[in-house]
C-alpha cells in the first residue's frame, strides 16, 4: 500500500513509479503534485496507492508534516512506518473511510463531474496484487455476497433438508410399541439427530463481518438469511485474535471453490495483511478532484438545511455561492425567533490562516440573505410572500443577529474517529467583527463572523455511514452549540470581560410603547429589537466599554421613566424576571452623576401610598416649590422604608378633601391636594434613608433633592 498527499510538493525521482497509471499532474521546477484524493490500482508496482486529503499536513517551522511529525516523502510505502505505530494503523483504515465518503458523495450528486470512478476488479484466478488493503478485503467480501446469492441459498436448503424427522429404523429398534386399535404407537420416537456443520458456521461468521462493516463504516447491510451473527463484545473478541483461530481450526473442512474462496476472504478481513487473488487485467481507481466540494458536501450534510430555508438559491444575485444555510433559534429567545445561520467551509492544511478576501465575502453573504429576508416582507420577493423569520422589527426597526461562521477541519490528536469536537479555531483570529455605528448591536451593519475547527475524522465517518439517525441528533447538537458559545461570546470575552450588557423592557402602566420609540427614535435605534414572544417586551444590548459608559448611563435613566428594564442575559426568560422585578420593586437608576430632581416624600401613611401608587401632597403656601413639577421621581419615605418610585406626568391631578376619602385615603386633613399618580422603580440602594443623612429637619413633608445627592448621602 503506498501514500500520497494531495497537492504536496514532491520530488519527481521520489514518487515516478508510485505515479505510473494516474494523470493530471502539476509540475513546478521539478516538482510534481496530484490534484485528487481517492484510490487507484498501479499495475506497474502491482499495489494500490491511496491519495489522501491534504488536511494531515501541518506546517512546523515552515515544513508540512504529516500528523506534524512525518514528511510526506518519508510514508510513500506504508512500510516504512513501524508495524504497531499507531498512525500505521490509521493510514491503513483511514483510506476505507475516504472510499465510503466519496461513495456517498456520487450517490448524492450524480451529476457532479468530480468524481472518477473505474468498479474495483473482482476476486478471480488472476495475478496476485503485491499487497492488498483493508479496503480491498471489504470490497471483495461485499463483491462476493452479491454474486453468490444461489451458493448461501444452496448451504442453507442442505442444513436444514431431512432435519427433525423420525428415524424408523433408530425407533422400532429401541423403542416398544405400544398396540392401540391393531396400530404400534411409539411414545418417544427418535428424530434425525443434528451435528456441527461448518459451513454454516462459516456462512455465520461471513453475514457477521458483513453487519460490523456496515454498522461501523456504512456500507450497504445485506440480508442474512436469519442467520444468530455473533455481535457485540463476541465480536471484538473475533477481532482480537480469535476469529483467527477459529478460522484455522475450521478451514480442512472445505472442499468446494465456493468455500475455500469465502474461507480466504474471512480470513483476509481477520488477516487485515494478508493477500487475497484479484484480476487486474482492468486498471480501477475511484478518485475525486477539487475534495474541497467534497468536503463542503459533508459540513452541509451534518448541519445545513435542504432544502433552503424560504426557497433561497445558494446562488446569490451577486453571483457569490453560500456554502451552509439554516434556520434555527435566534440567540435572544426561541420559542417563536428564528434567525438565519450562514457557514462557510474552509478546506485548507491544519492551521492555514483566513484571507481577508473570504472574511469580506462572509459578510456579503450576510447582506444578501438580510435583503432576501427583507424583501418578503416589502412584497418585492416574487416567489416568497411569507417567512417564519422576520429580521427587522417593525416598532423598533432593529435587526436580528445573524450568526456566520467559518468551519475548518482539523485532527484530533488522538486520532480519533468519536470525538465529536467543533470548538473555536486555535488560530490567533477567532472572530470577526463589522459595524458602521458603535454601540448598534441590532443594526443591519453590524455583522459578526466566528471560525470553528471540527474534527475531520468525526464528520467524515458520520458521513461516511450515511446514518440519517446520527446525523439529524449531531445536527441538532452541533446547532445549539452554535448559539450558546456565539451567546457567550456576546456577553463575556476571552479575559472575562463584558461585551454587551442585554435588558429585558417593558412599558410602564399608561405608556405608550410605539409612541415612545418613535420620538426617541435616534436614541435607541440599533440598541432595541422586540424578539420574545409577547410583543410587549423588548431587548435592549449596550456595548460595554468605558467609551459608551455615559451614554448609556443616560439612555438607561431615561429609559426607566417609560419602562421597567431588568438586566436579562441572552438566553434567560424575560418575562419571569420583568415579573418579579415589578413584585418586589428591585429595579434601580444609575443615576450616581446625575442632576435629576427627585421629590422626598415623607408620609407616615407610606403603605397606602405604596399599595395605591398615589402620593398626595397639601396644596398650600408651604408647598409653592416649583421645582415639584420637574421632578421625575419621588421618594416616598416613613423614615424606617424607602421606595424610589416614577412619577406619571400625564396623570397628576388635584383633589379635594372628599375626593381623597372616596379614594381610601386615611384622614385627609387639607381642602385640596395635589395627587402624583406613581408606577413602581423600585428600592433605592441602601435604604433605608434617614432624614439625618439627608440634613432635612422636618419630621414630615415634601422637599425636592437631586438624585446625585442622595446617591452620595446614602452610600
Amino acid at each position: 500500500m503506498r501514500i500520497l498527499i494531495e497537492e504536496y510538493q514532491y520530488d519527481v525521482t521520489s514518487v515516478k513509479d508510485v505515479l505510473h497509471g494516474i494523470d493530471a499532474l502539476e509540475n513546478v521546477e521539478g516538482k510534481v503534485s496530484i490534484h485528487y484524493v481517492g484510490y487507484y490500482y498501479n499495475t506497474m508496482l502491482k499495489d494500490c496507492v491511496f491519495i489522501l486529503p491534504k488536511v494531515l499536513l501541518k506546517d512546523v517551522d515552515g515544513k508540512e508534516l504529516v500528523f506534524g511529525k512525518h514528511r510526506p516523502e518519508d510514508i510513500i510505502h506504508i512500510d516504512n512506518l513501524d508495524k504497531n505505530n499507531i498512525e500505521r494503523e490509521f493510514l491503513y483504515k483511514f483510506a476505507v473511510w475516504i472510499y465510503r465518503a466519496i461513495v456517498v458523495f456520487k450517490n448524492d450528486n450524480r451529476e457532479s463531474d468530480i468524481v472518477y470512478h473505474v468498479k474495483i476488479a473482482q476476486v478471480g484466478k488472476g495475478s496476485r496484487r503485491m499487497s492488498n488493503t483493508y479496503l480491498d478485503v471489504l470490497l471483495q467480501l461485499l463483491q462476493f455476497c452479491r454474486d453468490n446469492q444461489d451458493f448461501f441459498f444452496f448451504i442453507l436448503k442442505n442444513l436444514h433438508s431431512g432435519f427433525n424427522k423420525i428415524n424408523w429404523t433408530r425407533t422400532i429398534s429401541r423403542q416398544t410399541a405400544i398396540v392401540q386399535n391393531n396400530q404400534p404407537v411409539y411414545l418417544n420416537p427418535i428424530n434425525k439427530k443434528r451435528q456441527i456443520n461448518f459451513d454454516e458456521e462459516l456462512i455465520i461468521i461471513f453475514f457477521s463481518i458483513l453487519n460490523y462493516i456496515a454498522e461501523k463504516y456504512g456500507f450497504p447491510n445485506p440480508s442474512n438469511l436469519n442467520f444468530e451473527l455473533i455481535t457485540g463484545t463476541r465480536f471484538k473478541t473475533y477481532l482480537n485474535g480469535f476469529g483467527l483461530t477459529r478460522l484455522r481450526q475450521i478451514k480442512y473442512k472445505y472442499f468446494s471453490d465456493k468455500a475455500l474462496e469465502l474461507w480466504g476472504l474471512c480470513y483476509a478481513f481477520f488477516d487485515e495483511t494478508r493477500q487475497v487473488r484479484i484480476n487486474i487485467e482492468k486498471r480501477e481507481y475511484l478518485l475525486v478532484k477539487n475534495f474541497h466540494i467534497v468536503f463542503e458536501a459533508i459540513i452541509d450534510k451534518l448541519i445545513g438545511d435542504n432544502p433552503l430555508p424560504d426557497q433561497m438559491d445558494k446562488k446569490q444575485e451577486d453571483g457569490k455561492i453560500v456554502d451552509h444555510l439554516f434556520t434555527a433559534k435566534s440567540l435572544i429567545e426561541g420559542e417563536r425567533n428564528l434567525t438565519y445561520y450562514i457557514g462557510d467551509s474552509k478546506y485548507y492544511k491544519m492551521g492555514h490562516p483566513i484571507g481577508d478576501e473570504s472574511i469580506y465575502k462572509q459578510f456579503t453573504y450576510a447582506r444578501n440573505v438580510i435583503q432576501w429576508n427583507l424583501d418578503i416582507f416589502n412584497g418585492n420577493n416574487k416567489d416568497v410572500k411569507t417567512s417564519k423569520v422576520k429580521l427587522r422589527d417593525d416598532v423598533t426597526e432593529g435587526y436580528n443577529i445573524i450568526p456566520n461562521f467559518f468551519i475548518s477541519a482539523k485532527l484530533s490528536e488522538s486520532l480519533s474517529y468519536e470525538e465529536a469536537s467543533i470548538e473555536q479555531t486555535d488560530r490567533e483570529t477567532k472572530w470577526y467583527h463589522k459595524e458602521h455605528f458603535k454601540n448598534r448591536l441590532f443594526d443591519r451593519d453590524t455583522l459578526l463572523l466566528f471560525h470553528y475547527d471540527v474534527n475531520f475524522l468525526f464528520v467524515l465517518s458520520l458521513y461516511a455511514r450515511n446514518n440519517t439517525n446520527q446525523i439529524d441528533d449531531w445536527k441538532q447538537k452541533v446547532r445549539e452549540k452554535f448559539r450558546n458559545e456565539i451567546q457567550n461570546w456576546l456577553q463575556v470575552d476571552e479575559k472575562g470581560n463584558g461585551r454587551f450588557s442585554f435588558y429585558a423592557m417593558k412599558a410602564l402602566p399608561n405608556e405608550d410603547a410605539l409612541q415612545y420609540f418613535k420620538s426617541h427614535f435616534q436614541d435607541v435605534l440599533g440598541k432595541t429589537y422586540r424578539p420574545f414572544a409577547n410583543d410587549n417586551i423588548y431587548s435592549l444590548a449596550l456595548e460595554q466599554s468605558d467609551e459608551y459608559k455615559e451614554e448609556n448611563d443616560a439612555l438607561l435613566n431615561e429609559l426607566r421613566q417609560h419602562f421597567v428594564v431588568e438586566p436579562c442575559k441572552l438566553g434567560e426568560n424575560p418575562i419571569e424576571i420583568l415579573n418579579n422585578a415589578e413584585q418586589s420593586g428591585s429595579q434601580q437608576l444609575n443615576v450616581v452623576d446625575s442632576n435629576t430632581l427627585v421629590i422626598l416624600g415623607i408620609t407616615s401613611k407610606y403603605e397606602w401610598c405604596i399599595e395605591n401608587l398615589l402620593y398626595p401632597i397639601p396644596l398650600g403656601k408651604a408647598y409653592k416649590d416649583t421645582k415639584l413639577f420637574q421632578a421625575d421621581y419621588i421618594v416616598v419615605h416613613n423614615n424606617k422604608d424607602a421606595r424610589l418610585m416614577h412619577i406619571n406626568r400625564n396623570h397628576i391631578a388635584v383633589k379635594s378633601r372628599a375626593e381623597m376619602q372616596t379614594l381610601g385615603y386615611p384622614d385627609p386633613t387639607k381642602d385640596n391636594y395635589l395627587l402624583l399618580t406613581l408606577t413602581t422603580q423600585g428600592k433605592l440602594i441602601n435604604t433605608p434613608i434617614t432624614l439625618e443623612k439627608l440634613g432635612a429637619k422636618m419630621k414630615q413633608g415634601v422637599f425636592v433633592v437631586e438624585m446625585k445627592e442622595i446617591c452620595e448621602k446614602t452610600e
